[in-house]
Formats: C-alpha cells, structure tokens, sequence
C-alpha cells in the first residue's frame, strides 16, 4: 500500500471556474499537508496540463462555461487509453453525481464541502490511483523481464523475432534490404569449464556491450541463448553492407576481457543472412543465418560467412554439429 508520505507527495489538480472555490480547496488541501497542488480556471488547460504532468487526482468541477466538467472527462479518457481516470467531481447538483460516476469520474463530492467527507474521498482516491499505479509498473516491469535476457539486458529472441519482423516490414516500404547477423563465441566454452560459471557471465556482459557500442542506434542485438547473439541491421543495399559491420564486431569481441584479474581472450563467428535475397520471412531468415554462422564456425571460426557465399559454393555434404565452440 502506498505510504503517508507518498500520498501526501502526490500531484493534485483542482479545477474549478470559481476563484473563491479554487482558494478554498487550496486551502484545505495545504491544510491537510497535500504538497503538490495545482490549480486552474480554464477547463480547456486541464487535458494540455494533465499530458505534461500525468496528474494523482484531479479535483474538477463539473458545471463550467465553455468546457463542462464532462467534456473534459471525455479529453481525459483520450489521455488515459482505458487506464484509471483519476477524476474526483465536485458538483453542487444532485442528478449529476451517477452521471459523473458514468462519465469516468472515480468518485464525486457534494457542495457545499464537508470538510470531513473531503478529507476522506480524496485520500482514499489517492491511495487507490497510487496502488494502480504501482501495479502497472509492476506489470511493465514484468513484461521487460519476459522480453529481456536478465544477464546482459538485451532483448531476447521473442523479442527479437517482433524486431526482425518489423524491419521486414520497413524493407519492403521501401523497397530495400535487411540483414540478419548470427554470432557465437569461439572458444566461450573453454572458459566457462576452465574459470566457471561466474567468469562465463561476465565476458556475456562485457560482449553485450561490445556488440551495442558496435552496432547502429536504430540496430537490436539481441541474447538469444548461451553465447549466441543476433544482430539484426535494417536500410542496408546489398550485402557487401554487412562487410564492415562484421568485421568491426571481430575485432571488438577478440579484445582481450579482463575478469577479476585475468586477462581472458575468445574470438567470434557470424552467419548471415540477408532479406529477400535468402528467406523472406523471420525464421528462414534466422534459419539462413544460422547456416552461414555453422559454414564460418566449420572453416576456421573468427570470420563472417553469407548465406549467399554458401550458395555460391559447391555442395559439400556434412553433419551439423550442436558441440562446436
């Protein structure tokens, strides 16, 4: 539950077209020990206002020339999408108390105030607003875990697959192309069974940052499992782009790491696979990649090898292997 002090350091609104009820609820409200009150005359600032501060409560009046206290909600809930409308109605007349609750409003208090029916609504509305809010962030934060690898932080390959599909969508706009990068650490094993597991985390780590200093603002790199990463490259026009690309990643990921004191070294492989020209949809395209990153890993490692340099090859047979390091 949220905390007196939160509640108290929540941010209010009081809307009213009348300058003696402004100051009155002010008054009340600073009396309370409510620390951040603002106040407005003019309905038709509340939604603008609302938008730049996202508001705990919003005291708002319901009869106003101009816009209505209704009218208002209605801007509201556009702000809001399906959210809490965290709208507390003062109103003079009977008949619009259900009206309000209909409109959007959370609850509504009678004029003339009753000082200790106000103390209490708005404390129970801001308790209430503070615990929703609490729960979407919880929600939110949830929701990062589950697109998240929780080492190195980058998107994992749920999320991936949302972003390789979206580039694809771009790329056929307008009309260009897109990569795929699929890289695997050479020689990862050997420290993970040397140093243990702790070390092993560490150089992840350190490699995720690697490959994002590397890489495009408008890239994702992605952690797709153990020692393997993704990067996937839009507004690319042929696959000579990918060249340097790849060969920055190389020589980053082959810089010596420093782990509690020793200096430890790995080298990386990367398959590629490039859209339309080798699959036209996210798996064949992961798939295509992943081919080119056996074909680098077979014939040396630390190098880049394209999905379309494997088809300009003749065709050796040969048995994927799940244990190459």
């Amino acid at each position: 539950m949220p905390s007196r002090d939160e509640i108290l350091n929540a941010k209010i609104l009081v809307v009213d077209d009348s300058a003696d009820n402004v100051e009155l609820m002010l008054e009340i409200l600073r009396e309370a020990g409510y620390t951040d009150v603002s106040s407005t005359m003019l309905p038709e600032q509340v939604c603008p206002m609302h938008r730049q501060q996202c508001y705990d409560l919003i005291l708002l009046d319901l009869q106003m020339p101009g816009l209505n206290g209704f009218q208002v909600m209605k801007g509201l809930k556009e702000i809001e999408q399906g959210g809490y409308l965290p709208v507390l109605a003062l109103t003079a007349q009977p008949s619009f108390k259900i009206a309000a609750l209909e409109a959007g409003a959370r609850d509504f208090i009678s004029k003339p105030f009753d000082l200790l029916e106000v103390h209490k609504r708005i404390h129970n509305m801001l308790e209430v607003r503070l615990l929703y809010k609490e729960l979407a962030q919880y929600s939110r934060q949830q929701q990062e875990l589950a697109l998240h690898d929780p080492l190195t932080s980058l998107p994992n390959r749920r999320l991936l697959e949302d972003r390789i599909a979206t580039v694809l969508q771009h790329a056929t706009r307008q009309q260009n192309k897109a990569a795929v990068m699929y890289l695997d650490l050479d020689g990862f094993k050997i420290i993970n069974d040397t140093h243990g597991h702790a070390y092993g985390d560490e150089i992840l780590k350190q490699v995720a940052q690697r490959l994002v200093g590397c890489s495009r603002k408008e890239d994702t790199v992605a952690r797709v499992g153990g020692d393997e990463f993704v990067i996937v490259m839009g507004d690319i026009a042929t696959v000579a782009d990918t060249q340097e690309p790849a060969n920055k990643l190389i020589e980053a990921v082959s810089q010596p790491y420093q782990v509690n004191g020793l200096t430890l070294k790995l080298s990386t492989s990367i398959g590629v696979g490039i859209f339309p020209d080798d699959a036209t949809d996210v798996a064949p395209l992961i798939a295509a990649a992943d081919g080119a990153l056996y074909e680098a890993k077979r014939s040396g490692k630390n190098r880049c090898c394209t999905a379309q340099s494997m088809r300009n090859q003749p065709s050796q047979p040969h048995t994927m292997s799940a244990t190459l390091a």
